[in-house]
């Protein structure tokens, strides 16, 4: 049998350090091959900050609850106390799953827009109009090339922004288990033992 103090926990260790890699991945973004561009020269998807706000700082509250969940918080030990922080992860994780959502919806968007980048002298959204499949900017690399700048702005908002997509989808999955997770524990409670309990897992 699982444990849901366990499982919380494993939950949260696991959403800590995605929230950080998605922190992380939105400031680069501002910084396109490590160059300082001009406010109206950074796409609009890195301005609304999917990354930062949704796949980080939405997640730290969460995340920081579920590890709690697994260990002795605040509530005290015992039935009561783990059933506490249980409920108190499931509207956490309920939190969270809108700041993933967001992440992800905001990468997505960002992926099939496309970098801004400076075309015959004019900042621009060059695959904005491509659509998908075959005729797509991510499948055929030579069209890379119509970027004259920042260097490798198209490399450098795919790697990240795929990371973002990737880190988004990965929180909604961990937020939704949590979700019921935190419901089974809150109703049932735990099955670990107290000398379990003090050891942390």
């Amino acid at each position: 049998m699982c444990c849901t103090g366990k499982c919380a926990r494993l939950v949260g260790l696991i959403l800590l350090p995605s929230a950080f890699i998605c922190m992380i991945a939105n400031l680069l973004l501002f910084f396109p091959n490590g160059q300082q561009l001009e406010n109206d020269q950074i796409s609009l998807q890195v301005w609304l900050m999917g990354g930062l706000i949704g796949g980080g700082l939405f997640m730290l509250c969460p995340s920081c609850s579920a590890i709690r969940a697994g260990g002795k918080g605040c509530c005290g030990n015992g039935c009561c106390g783990n059933r506490c922080r249980m409920l108190n992860s499931v509207f956490s994780s309920a939190f969270g799953l809108v700041g993933a959502i967001y992440c992800t919806s905001v990468a997505s968007a960002g992926l099939a827009i496309g970098p801004k980048c400076r075309v015959d002298g004019q900042w621009e959204y060059p695959f904005e109009d491509l659509g998908t499949g075959n005729g797509s900017y991510l499948v055929n690399q030579t069209m890379w090339e119509i970027c004259e700048y920042p260097d490798n702005a198209v490399m450098w908002h795919v790697v990240l922004f795929s990371m973002l997509l990737a880190m988004g989808v990965v929180q909604l999955v961990l937020c939704g288990i949590q979700v019921v997770n935190g419901c089974l524990g809150c109703i049932c409670g735990d099955c670990r033992e107290s000398k379990d309990d003090e050891s942390g897992l």
